[in-house]
């Protein structure tokens, strides 16, 4: 590293800082949405695979959560994987499973995170199925962020679960079809989603400068705030967060009044 880039380092740091000194804990969301974005885009700008940048997305993921721990966030969703990326190429898809089953494990291993999945299970490798349980299980009593590792997820998939689950749901409570038509509201469907017992964002991140949602928790954040961030996943530093939940301190929500 020259004497530039680190002159820049430390420039970049003392203003995160005084980004951070200012930041009122009061008004930092309770729960932020990540769209992990640009991980591909970051590996071939320096030359690298795919799958290095998946990596390299990865191990940007703990220090993210570590961010969170500092400002008081309580409910973390990360879109790690969704249902239409299982068309991507098979020397593609295969490490990135394996890269996410890591992290999954990972972050249960850590000890400072609850960790509940959001998405479809059946789509997912029997490997990756007994990940995910067993991080629930590990982690079910730690009192730290709860994250949601959405892998294998669509917002339009995650819809049609809740309404085939509220009709199971019924009729395994003998209700009839009149009936349940007769009760459906918009607090029934919610309460089948992936997220049902947790608060909706307040706020929405999307790296990479995409300003998209792509089908990311379509019900959920019907009223969040979005950030729209230019920096591709793995260079996404602290002072990058800070800026959103400056960003966010700032807008004044009015949902939809």
């Amino acid at each position: 590293m020259n004497l530039r880039d680190k002159l820049r380092g430390l420039l970049v740091r003392l203003y995160a800082r005084r980004v951070e000194g200012h930041l009122d804990h009061a008004q930092v969301p309770k729960h932020i949405g990540v769209i992990v974005d640009g991980s591909r885009r970051w590996a071939k700008a320096a030359g690298s695979t795919p799958v290095d940048g998946h990596r390299a997305g990865a191990e940007k993921i703990e220090e993210f959560l570590g961010w969170c721990t500092e400002t008081d966030v309580e409910v973390v969703t990360l879109w790690l994987l969704s249902t239409d990326n299982f068309n991507r190429p098979p020397e593609e898809l295969g490490p990135l499973l394996g890269i996410i089953e890591d992290v999954v494990r990972t972050l249960a291993a850590d000890g400072r995170w609850r960790v509940h999945h959001v998405g479809t299970p059946d789509l997912l490798p029997s490997a990756m199925q007994m990940a995910l349980k067993e991080a629930e299980e590990s982690t079910a009593h730690v009192d730290g962020i709860l994250v949601n590792v959405a892998i294998g997820y669509g917002g339009r998939q995650e819809i049609a679960d809740a309404v085939r689950s509220m009709i199971v749901d019924a009729h395994d409570k003998g209700t009839s079809m009149e009936d349940l038509a007769e009760s459906v509201s918009v607090d029934l469907i919610g309460r089948h989603l992936y997220t049902g017992d947790q608060p909706d964002p307040d706020l929405v991140i999307r790296t990479s400068g995409e300003q998209r949602l792509s089908g990311f928790m379509l019900w959920q954040t019907a009223h969040s705030e979005y950030y729209f961030c230019e920096v591709f996943w793995p260079a996404f530093r602290k002072v990058d967060f800070l800026r959103a939940l400056r960003d966010y301190a700032a807008r004044h929500r009015r949902y939809g009044g």
